[in-house]
Parts: structure tokens; C-alpha cells; sequence
């Protein structure tokens, strides 16, 4: 993650077909410098929502706060959680009425099941199933591509996020000290794994 530009960091987002997988490396960087080597990257937006961050660490922080607001408003008013479709929409008005730099990857699962969004610093919105981001995301697209499929589940959604994160920290020297992963499904909801957890998920692949 880095102050002036939006790739230097890698983020992997994995839809699966009871939850959703996010992982990141936790290095932020100020051009060569290593800023911070526990930088924050992945958000609980709510319950059954989170996101990843890539880009300006204040213009990032910036936002998750708005959307984390704006989805308890929403729980507050309605009586109900904010779908995934809706809150990637909010999110977008949010970018495009003040561009902020940085790069989100927002995903959950509501009612009609997980979803994974992608939006850019102008708020464009894609929807995919699996998505990277960040100066290392060509080395986990290369990992993403050859092993993901549609039908995995969470179990296998993780091991594959983990894999491709790993494989960017060998190759990019922005990407690196150590992995953060979390997951949303809907009997769990969001859950953030310790590094205790992380790691043994990585001798176990």
C-alpha cells in the first residue's frame, strides 16, 4: 500500500459458494521505504460485509468509515442488514462525488447469496468472481487463474488466497511481512483469522 500510488500493495478477493475469502500482505510502503510492516488492509464493513484496501492509506481509511457508518445507518433505519449490490452502489456514489485514491475490493454475503465487487478511485463498479489488486496482483492472477473454480467453498477459497499472496510476496518487492486473511459466510459472518491461525493454515498447504 502506498501514500502516492495505488499498486503497491496486493489484495485477493475469492468468491466461493458459501462465503467469501479475503487475503492480503500487510507491507505499506512511501516509494522504497518500508513505512509499516502491519498495515491494515482488510475492513469488517458489518456482519456480513468486509472489504480490502490498496492505495493512499488516509483517503482508504477515509472511506471505510463512511461505509461503515452509512451500512449501520442503514441496519439502524430499516430494521435490516444492507444487501451487497446496495453497498457496493453507495460506495461508488461515494468515490465519484470526491475521488479518493484508493482501490476496494467489497464483498459479502446477503439473501441472494456471497458477492464480490471491484471499485476504482472514480467509482467504477465490477462485479467478478475473483478479483486481485495492487502491484502484485499479476503473480496471483497467475495462481488465481490456474486453480480457481466456481464450485470450491471457503476451505479451498482459503488455501487458494493464501497460495496467491504468498506467491506475489516471492516476486514484489512492495508486497510482503506476512499474510491477513478473513472470511465472510453466513453462518460465521465475518471472521478475521489470528496470526496464529494464519500460520498454520500456511504449513498446512
Amino acid at each position: 500500500m502506498n501514500n502516492n500510488q495505488l499498486e503497491g500493495t496486493t489484495t485477493v478477493g475469492i468468491t466461493c459458494k458459501d462465503g467469501i475469502v479475503f487475503a492480503t500482505e500487510k507491507r505499506a510502503t512511501m516509494g522504497n521505504l518500508i513505512a509499516h510492516k502491519v498495515a491494515q488492509k482488510i475492513f469488517k464493513i458489518d456482519d456480513h460485509i468486509g472489504s480490502t484496501i490498496a492505495g493512499s492509506v488516509a483517503h482508504a481509511q477515509t472511506l471505510m468509515k463512511y461505509i461503515t457508518a452509512e451500512a449501520n445507518l442503514y441496519r439502524l433505519r430499516n430494521g435490516e442488514e444492507i444487501g451487497i449490490e446496495a453497498i457496493a452502489t453507495l460506495t461508488s456514489n461515494i468515490l465519484r462525488s470526491s475521488p479518493l485514491y484508493v482501490q476496494t475490493l467489497l464483498g459479502g454475503v446477503d439473501n441472494k447469496g456471497p458477492s464480490l465487487y471491484s471499485l476504482d478511485p472514480a467509482g467504477g463498479v465490477i462485479k467478478d468472481m475473483m478479483i486481485s489488486t495492487g502491484s502484485g496482483s499479476p503473480v496471483c492472477y497467475g495462481v488465481l487463474e490456474d486453480r480457481y473454480n466456481e464450485d470450491i467453498y471457503v476451505e479451498e477459497g482459503i488455501n487458494l488466497a493464501i497460495r496467491a499472496i504468498k506467491s506475489a510476496m516471492e516476486r514484489d518487492a512492495f508486497s510482503g511481512n506476512g499474510i491477513a486473511l478473513a472470511t465472510i459466510t453466513k453462518d460465521e459472518g465475518f471472521k478475521f483469522f489470528s496470526e496464529e491461525e494464519v500460520e498454520k493454515k500456511i504449513k498446512d498447504i
